[in-house]
């Protein structure tokens, strides 16, 4: 009969023994089934080697304290197979003892619940968003209530902001396509212009001639200062011209280079106007096309110029320093002309918006030196009126 029951839990049931060391001294085979194990490779080894490495110490120290005492142990114990997965066992674990009511080996009966295990483990973690949906439920539609009040009250101020945006695009669009026809038609002055300013050039060498042969030292001079003018006014054509060129390469150049290359060009003006300059550069390069900064620069020379006469100034002061602030450098531009009033300023670089007489400009000079910094040089330029005068800062990144 003992022989029966022994048979019919071995089959039912998975079963081990192991002695007063935990050393292993039998399986069944759904022992051997389930922890995918060999007999030869379980029996003589410490039943650790199901062990998982989650499980805590203390659990083990429990177990042993309890079998020990000649108790049985019960509890589902979790355990790793020889692949790496885990299962749940529903375990027993009995001293066996002998006729001195001594222990002399262990018995464990165990019956696989991994998977209720995992049903379970689905279901807790199922109740427990339950729990925190219903207690956040409540703060969830009070925000999303705030949502709405606040979607409803800024919707007005948010379709403003697109309609100012729509605005700026299509400004822009206009502004491209006026692009393209100011770049074609500086093409045609540019042919036009080259004939005459070729005939200029002989013209002036003639009277040089002429000046020579009657040592009259005078013209000498105005033939100079004529051949520079031309000169000047050729290299204009060039840099318009190549300012509507999509194609213009773009190269390393120090910025000192450029400003003073604009103040050259302004030499004669700066002279006439009796303006004063003071110059702070740093010798460091950037990375864009010479020329367009050079225009930039002469532009905001004029713009000053003509300031300074509108104005009145007596004293005429032009500053330009420029100083590194971490991976780009500041220029900033100064003069003392008076400055613009606040609806001035914030239109100054608007397309076609000029403060001067039809006749004397058209507004496209500020908007085309913003325009070379931004697309040109990957910078940004900003005007304020500070102290007696309006003060431009140009920010432009260094390296390419």
């Amino acid at each position: 009969m003992g022989q029966t029951y022994q048979e019919a839990i071995e089959n039912s049931n998975i079963v081990s023994k192991t002695n007063l060391d935990g050393i292993i001294t039998f399986v069944n085979d759904e022992f051997c089934k389930i922890s995918g194990y060999s007999k030869d490779e379980l029996i003589g080894s410490d039943h650790n080697i199901v062990r998982h490495p989650d499980v805590p110490k203390e659990n083990f120290t429990i177990l042993w304290e309890t079998i020990l005492s000649k108790k049985p142990y019960k509890a589902t114990v979790k355990n790793m197979c020889k692949d790496g997965s885990t299962v749940y066992l529903n375990t027993t674990i009995t001293p066996i003892l002998d006729k001195n009511n001594e222990i002399k080996e262990f018995i464990a009966i165990r019956y696989d619940v991994t998977k209720e295990v995992e049903l379970k483990k689905v279901l807790q973690k199922k109740e427990e968003e339950l729990e925190y949906l219903n207690k956040t439920l409540e703060q969830r539609v009070l925000e999303q209530t705030a949502q709405l009040i606040e979607l409803n009250q800024t919707l007005e101020q948010r379709v403003q902001e697109e309609i100012v945006k729509n605005k700026e695009k299509q400004k822009m669009l206009f502004w491209q396509s006026r692009m393209a026809s100011l770049g074609q038609m500086l093409a045609n002055i540019a042919h036009q212009w080259r004939q005459p300013l070729t005939e200029l050039s002989l013209t002036l060498f003639n009277i040089k001639k002429s000046a020579k042969a009657s040592k009259m030292e005078k013209l000498e001079e105005y033939y100079k200062d004529s051949l520079e003018i031309i000169e000047n006014m050729s290299q204009t054509i060039d840099d318009f011209s190549n300012f509507f060129n999509p194609n213009k390469a773009k190269e390393k150049f120090l910025l000192s280079t450029s400003i003073d290359e604009a103040f050259l060009i302004t030499k004669k003006l700066i002279q006439k106007e009796n303006i004063k300059v003071k110059k702070e550069l740093d010798k460091v390069e950037v990375f864009g096309v010479l020329n367009e900064l050079s225009q930039v620069m002469i532009n905001l020379i004029q713009n000053s110029s003509e300031a300074f006469k509108s104005k009145k100034i007596e004293e005429k002061t032009i500053n330009i320093k420029s100083y590194i602030d971490l991976n780009s450098i500041t220029l900033v531009y100064k003069d003392n002309a008076g400055g613009v009033d606040d609806k001035t300023l914030d239109r100054i670089f608007e397309p076609y918006f000029t403060t001067k007489y039809q006749s004397n400009g058209t507004g496209l000079g500020l908007f085309m030196s913003r325009m070379i910094i931004e697309k040109s040089l990957d910078g940004l330029i900003k005007a304020k009126n500070c102290d007696d005068g309006l003060e431009f800062t140009i920010q432009i990144p260094l390296g390419e």
